[in-house]
């Protein structure tokens, strides 16, 4: 069994957008729209600081599809236009897609949108038309702070691949699994990793 997807190192991410942004350009997706979000999250206090800076943290999180294991996308498309392929990614056939965005209301993430000119719902695809040649998503290959890695999840995730052919286990090594984190879980099950060392957590669990 395969199940692609990416772990997102939150304490080495910049916020440089360049993975959202290198993702619309390839994409094609529409001004207004996005795949790949990147947020900002903070600053916050520190706990037991003053509250001021240099007392705060921060951090950026980049939030996607996440390929859930049990994606409720999938289970509510009428037209089986959403569904999931073997390599563990969901998918939209657009030939099938009706506009009817029941996806995008059974998203827990909100990262579906109706492509208003096509009349097409459309989501982050892992970048399906690279990754079948053996390349990287495109997120992962323009990702400059080494923060965003690529493999199979049933591998384990020091075997993901980084921009430059590393293997996260090789070239970030310093965390442990209590903190390697998800999107909080409603029933779907995602399927990003998401490694955190020292701040406080808001949006993963």
């Amino acid at each position: 069994m395969t199940q692609l997807a990416i772990c997102t190192d939150l304490d080495r991410c910049v916020g440089c957008l360049a993975c959202s942004v290198s993702c619309k350009v390839v994409n094609g997706v529409p001004i207004g729209n996005f795949w790949n979000k990147t947020l900002r999250v903070g600053p916050t206090p520190k706990e037991g600081g003053s509250g001021q800076y240099p007392d705060v943290e921060t951090y950026f999180l980049n939030v996607q599809c996440q390929h859930c294991e049990n994606p409720q996308c999938v289970s509510v498309c009428p037209t089986e236009a959403s569904h999931k392929l073997p390599d563990g990614t969901i998918q939209i056939d657009k030939s099938k897609c009706i506009g009817c965005q029941f996806c995008v209301m059974s998203c827990p993430y909100g990262v579906r949108y109706l492509n208003e000119e096509e009349g097409v719902v459309e989501k982050c695809t892992l970048c399906q038309q690279r990754t079948a040649q053996g390349e990287l998503p495109q997120c992962v290959s323009q990702c400059c702070g080494m923060a965003r890695w690529y493999g199979d999840a049933e591998q384990g995730i020091e075997s993901f691949e980084g921009p430059r052919g590393e293997r996260l286990g090789d070239f970030v090594n310093d965390f442990t699994e209590d903190q390697v984190y998800k999107l909080t879980d409603v029933g779907n099950g995602p399927s990003m990793f998401y490694i955190m060392r020292n701040i406080k957590r808001q949006g993963v669990e």
